[in-house]
């Protein structure tokens, strides 16, 4: 299924598409040099927003769960790239144990485990999932809804390694985030492979270090295509002294956004954009569409509802928020069946292999979709053998689109991988 965009053809997210399939040949060199230098993020999954006259990232996810989004036909390519992953790190690997959350018992996360293990099970892999969950003490099997188990198994710690009962692993996935802050279990091992590193989860990660990394690659990206920057990159501010439920440091919060929509303004007016801009304030870190909300005008920061108050204050992992990243927001022209969409890019080593819109019928152009109520529809990768067609016309071709989303959540995987080397806390014991 194509969502209908309301761009049509005309704007200036065709024109990139036209440049960005003009320079093919070029792109793909670039990114291939860019690997040689750098390692890209084990797995990731990428929300691009496209608003017609600008397609940009605006949450780029180290620990993706939804897997099980990712239609049958999406599978071969997830495969490839999990072997191409593996052989990398260890290609000697034949035990994988992945870490899920804690206390999730959703079936869609639970689902999303299940394809996860069928993912590595076909790269050629024995695969158990192990909880770091203390309720889980002994092996647990859970119905899916749509037929099939999961089955945790409580984790066993020896003096340098993670594995379960008769499990002995060499490589650990981790599809916990670790918002809630990293648990002794999991530090100080020294001969197993642990993906991602530690420092990637977000208890130590800020969103606003991996956008300065983003903006450094799209300046780059930029220079390469011969485009403005700011066409594939959503600008920014930080502000690290905010109390929402004390109502203290909001004037740090007001000065930022104030400054930012200015900005933003500035190139709306540059490009004659009617639209009327607006930021997007969350928490720097964690994710699950916490903490989050819409500024279209910076008098209502001075009007706050207590219920707006207490949703900013309370970060993913229930801590509190006192660093906010405010990001220039980027509505979205695309719909499905009526409904505001956005494509949520999913990528394993260096690799695209699929991914799906996350559609949301109760939620306007200019707000977040990863919320209650939000759904998802597979990308229409039917045809995903299909090269890009650069003979056609821009907006023409599900292909092309979806190429140049490809290319989007991939310049945001390359930052996340400078974003990786600048924080790893053993990189800077060598300086």
């Amino acid at each position: 299924m194509v969502p209908h965009l309301t761009t049509a053809l005309t704007g200036p997210t065709n024109e990139l598409e036209q440049r960005v399939l003009d320079s093919m040949p070029a792109i793909e060199r670039w990114f291939r040099l860019e690997w040689m230098e750098h390692t890209p993020p084990f797995y990731c999954s990428v929300d691009v927003r496209n608003a017609g006259f600008k397609l940009a990232p605006v949450d780029t996810n180290l620990y993706p769960g939804g897997w099980n989004n990712l239609t049958p036909e999406m599978l071969p390519l997830a495969v490839q790239s999990a072997m191409a992953a593996i052989e990398k790190i260890c290609p000697e690997a034949k035990n994988l144990l992945v870490i899920p959350e804690n206390n999730n018992r959703n079936s869609f996360y639970l689902s999303n485990l299940a394809q996860l293990k069928r993912i590595f099970h076909m790269a050629g892999l024995n695969v158990r999932i192990g909880s770091i969950d203390p309720d889980i003490k002994s092996p647990r099997t859970i119905e899916l809804p749509g037929g099939g188990t999961v089955v945790l198994e409580p984790v066993i710690r020896t003096k340098r390694r993670l594995g379960l009962k008769d499990f002995d692993p060499c490589t650990i996935l981790l599809n916990n985030d670790l918002s809630s802050g990293i648990p002794g279990i999991l530090e100080d091992i020294h001969e197993q492979y642990l993906l991602p590193p530690l420092h990637a989860g977000w208890s130590v990660r800020r969103k606003s270090n991996h956008f300065k990394s983003y903006e450094e690659v799209s300046k780059r990206f930029g220079k390469l295509l011969g485009i403005d920057p700011w066409l594939i990159n959503p600008m920014f501010n930080v502000c690290g002294e905010v109390d929402f439920s004390a109502n203290e440091g909001m004037e740090c919060l007001t000065t930022n956004v104030d400054a930012l929509l200015a900005k933003v303004r500035k190139k709306y007016k540059e490009y004659g954009i009617s639209e009327k801009p607006f930021v997007v304030v969350k928490a720097d870190n964690g994710t699950s569409g916490m903490g989050i909300m819409t500024v279209r005008d910076v008098k209502d920061l001075a009007h706050l509802s207590d219920k707006t108050r207490l949703k900013m204050d309370t970060g993913q992992g229930g801590g509190h928020v006192h660093q906010v990243i405010i990001q220039e927001g980027v509505m979205t022209a695309e719909r499905m069946n009526d409904a505001v969409a956005e494509p949520v890019v999913y990528m394993m080593d260096r690799y695209v292999v699929g991914g799906f819109y996350r559609v949301h019928a109760e939620r306007g152009i200019d707000e977040n979709l990863n919320a209650p109520g939000s759904q998802y529809v597979p990308l229409a990768f039917a045809e995903s053998t299909r090269l890009p067609q650069p003979g056609e016309k821009p907006g023409a071709s599900a292909p092309n689109r979806f190429y140049m989303y490809g290319v989007i959540g991939r310049l945001a995987m390359l930052a996340a991988s400078y974003e990786l080397e600048a924080t790893d806390p053993e990189a800077e014991d060598y300086d």
